[in-house]
């Protein structure tokens, strides 16, 4: 299989289902950003020492590329059997979520991101996250997107979120608690 096909060397691409579209499509951006995040959770995955955080990077890795497979899908015209998300995906993000949040002190305000590099890959990768769910909401303006699908892009910010706390708290990185000036 070669890499390259020269079929995209006039802006266009193929969904699965061969459908062409611009390569600035919204579904083209949709998993393009679930693909950036992917690729940014790889990067917190390589700097993070915890075994257990790790595996669970390497899951949601694995969903991502679902994710993504489902949004480049055309509904419509592909006969391809494509991997699924379930409640259980997100029910293991939130059985995380909870863990951590009985270890982590209690927050009293917004944390300004960063305290450590592996802390700061963990907030660029829920920021990223956030605009992958924005982007996969603006797609279901126009074309369908099963619900779980922005469902667990929700539950993995917040996830993302409380990964940062947690990995402050294992790294004794000071939580710089947001101050909002007002005169």
């Amino acid at each position: 299989m070669k890499i390259y096909t020269k079929t995209g060397d006039k802006g266009q691409t193929s969904l699965i289902g061969g459908t062409r579209v611009t390569k600035n499509h919204i579904r083209i951006e949709a998993y393009g950003t679930v693909d950036e995040l992917n690729s940014w959770i790889g990067l917190l995955r390589d700097t993070v020492t915890d075994k257990n955080v790790n595996a669970i990077l390497i899951e949601i890795q694995d969903r991502l590329f679902t994710i993504g497979s489902i949004l480049a899908t055309d509904p419509e015209k592909s006969k391809m059997k494509l991997p699924e998300l379930h409640k259980e995906d997100i029910f293991k993000l939130e059985k995380e979520i909870d863990a951590i949040d009985a270890i982590v002190p209690p927050m009293k305000s917004f944390v300004l991101p960063g305290g450590h590099p592996i802390v700061s890959h963990c907030h660029i990768a829920r920021c990223i996250c956030r605009r992958a769910e924005r982007c996969t909401i603006h797609l279901t303006e126009e074309f369908p997107v099963e619900e779980i699908v922005i469902q667990y892009l929700n539950r993995l910010s917040d996830y993302l979120f409380m990964l940062s706390r947690k990995l402050s708290h294992d790294l004794g990185a000071e939580e710089i608690p947001w101050k909002p000036r007002i005169q």
